[in-house]
């Protein structure tokens, strides 16, 4: 026995009750045996047996109980947890054996206010079920519930956003879309309005809430976007601001090649300009004179410069085989390649753009095109294309103008394979990419966007070939850290990626030193918890990178959605309750008295005791003495 007890193979209560258990069993057999040893004559009654034999596992079963008594279901069993937003009737609805409250509770409500859950946990050791009534649990909570059985029954979601999610990193120019969810807006919108406070765009949340926003982060630094929340009646529900931190980074490098001058050149040239993009031009006239920059070499040196490069047809046939190779080695090494059809391709060209991937077909048709319909209204519409230029305003007392019809070639452009770049009114791609090596290669059948640019929609012209350049210029590797968490004042914000000497600077002006945690490895993560709403810096290595941090109590809608989220989370990866709808016992907590038991052990030993010294159930010549079956 003591072997097994040194190797853990069982408990003390297992190890009890297989004794006590082993004692009965021999109790019973030696009453039995003695029975069928006796004379016949002798012979107890059958009754008197039976009773002898099963009082044997009924006083087994109490002195279990006086040795380990039942442990108690009040101290085993639940802790009813009061977060923000608990009412009386959910709490009254959470059956359990002890209630308290957390520092966010409502002062009103009833149950013993305790300063955080692990106190709480720490006063009611034997709770094995947590039942969380309200929003949920703050980050400073979550680590203490962790190992328990978790119940959470969450208050219902103010009106209003609830969730809204940007991109991790803006550039300067680029389109981005926000994704959010509202709750409450039945017949309702969400709008977007930009830092001057115009509305630049408007959805309708789905069945489930959901809707999605776009825009254009047009100067670097730090703007201040907001949403708008409006009821059916459009009326507003909720502002909630929205700041981004548009990052300025160098602009990429285009080289444009083309076999002759036109409009569509003209005006990509000058959208290139105001974007800020440096465009290297060369412009072949006949006779082998060109317009634009200075020469370049087209070979491997001069190609790993630029970030880019937009050739048409004839450019790429004009090319030498040596030319044509440092193009497919700079695009295999992250150069962005788009090949600008204006006419029927060559059958050189055609098997060149095989073997990179793309089988176009001849491209000697052109088709109309129109541009999907934008989903914006007038007003959204004048925001976006702004008060135009002193040469060219935009009439405050005009509607914009429609969309013209444009003209693309006829491709192929529908294989598993490509990514479609813009896709016309009837869903047809008249541009798409694919990957080749670390770069990617793109066929682009528009040939007179510059249209847009003459009726007054240089908008829609600049989203056309933003989205084109975005998706093909050569990747960079910025160094950025990753920050997580809810980002609000007093909660804890994780910093990862972090170089030497990082410090955050708060609003206020104080800088905060970050030291990594040796347990993080090579992502070079540290704790930080902000002290101060609003903008704050991360710097380092020469670098900042901006970041909001808001109020507790600002944005309660997305608030009390973070507090849902996380607190659904762990109710969903929390243990099952050792005492739950199995019904089975609990497993831990503080054991009853063993007084009682104890007392009906003894009262059952004394009453047995004389029972087996009695006359009743014996034969009529037995005596006292005889050992005929006591």
């Amino acid at each position: 026995m003591s072997a097994l007890f040194a190797g853990g193979l069982l408990s003390v209560e297992a190890a009890v009750a297989l004794l006590l258990a082993l004692a009965a069993v021999l109790a019973m057999a030696r009453t039995l045996w003695r029975q069928r040893r006796a004379e016949p004559a002798a012979r107890a009654r059958g009754w008197r047996i039976a009773a002898l034999v099963l009082a044997q596992p009924l006083l087994t079963g109490l002195l279990y109980a006086a040795l380990l008594p039942p442990r108690l279901p009040g101290q085993a069993g639940s802790l009813v947890v009061a977060t923000a937003g608990a009412t009386d009737a959910a709490l009254d609805a959470a059956a359990g054996d002890a209630r308290v409250r957390l520092p966010e509770a409502p002062r009103s409500q009833a149950g013993e206010r305790v300063p955080d859950l692990a106190g709480a946990l720490r006063r009611y050791p034997h709770s094995q079920r947590v039942r969380v009534v309200g929003a949920g649990l703050v980050p400073r909570d979550r680590d203490a519930v962790r190992g328990y059985a978790l119940d959470f029954a969450a208050a219902p979601l103010p009106r209003g956003i609830v969730g809204v999610w940007t991109p991790a990193r803006i550039g300067e120019g680029e389109a981005f879309l926000v994704h959010g969810r509202a709750h409450g807006l039945d017949g309702g919108a969400v709008e977007l309005l930009d830092p001057a406070g115009q509305r630049i765009d408007r959805a309708v949340p789905d069945a489930d809430g959901g809707f999605a926003l776009d825009a254009v982060a047009r100067v670097a630094g730090r703007a201040g976007f907001a949403l708008r929340a409006l009821d059916a009646q459009q009326r507003p529900v909720e502002r909630l601001a929205l700041p981004l931190s548009v990052e300025a980074e160098p602009p990429p490098r285009v080289l444009l090649l083309a076999g002759a001058p036109g409009p569509e050149l003209k005006y990509l040239r000058r959208w290139a300009s105001d974007a800020g993009i440096k465009m290297h031009t060369q412009l072949a006239v006949g006779a082998g004179l060109q317009l634009g920059d200075a020469p370049v070499r087209i070979d491997a040196a001069t190609l790993a410069g630029f970030d880019a490069l937009i050739l048409d047809e004839r450019a790429w046939d004009a090319l030498a085989p040596a030319q044509r190779g440092a193009v497919a080695t700079a695009l295999r090494d992250g150069l962005g390649v788009l090949v600008r059809v204006t006419g029927p391709l060559s059958p050189g060209l055609r098997a060149q753009l095989r073997g990179l991937g793309l089988d176009p077909g001849v491209g000697g048709d052109s088709a109309p095109l129109r541009l999907p319909a934008q989903r914006y209204d007038e007003a959204a519409l004048r925001a976006r294309l702004g008060p135009g230029s002193a040469d060219a305003p935009q009439p405050r007392e005009q509607a914009p103008p429609a969309l013209p019809v444009l003209t693309r070639r006829v491709l192929a452009l529908d294989a598993p394979a490509l990514q479609p770049l813009g896709r016309d009114a009837d869903g047809r791609a008249f541009a798409a990419w694919r990957a080749a090596g670390q770069g990617r290669i793109a066929l682009w059948g528009l040939g007179d966007s510059f249209r847009l640019v003459l009726v007054g929609r240089e908008d829609a012209h600049a989203q056309l070939w933003s989205r084109a350049l975005s998706a093909l210029v050569r990747p960079r590797s910025a160094a950025r850290a990753r920050i997580d968490g809810s980002l609000r004042v007093g909660e804890r914000v994780r910093v990862c990626g972090l170089v030497a000497q990082a410090q955050v600077a708060a609003p206020d002006g104080a800088r905060t030193s970050l030291q990594p945690d040796p347990a993080a490895g090579p992502q070079a993560c540290a704790g930080f918890w902000p002290t101060h709403a609003g903008w704050h810096s991360l710097v380092q290595g020469g670098r900042q990178q901006d970041f909001y941090v808001r109020a507790l109590d600002e944005a309660p809608g997305l608030r009390a959605n973070e507090l849902r989220e996380a607190t659904l989370a762990l109710a969903l990866r929390s243990q099952p309750a050792v005492a739950g709808a199995t019904g089975a016992a609990p497993a831990s907590g503080e054991r009853g008295s063993p007084w009682p038991w104890f007392a009906a052990w003894l009262a059952l030993c004394a009453a047995l005791w004389w029972f087996e010294r009695s006359r009743l159930g014996r034969p009529s010549g037995a005596t006292s003495s005889d050992d005929a079956l006591r």
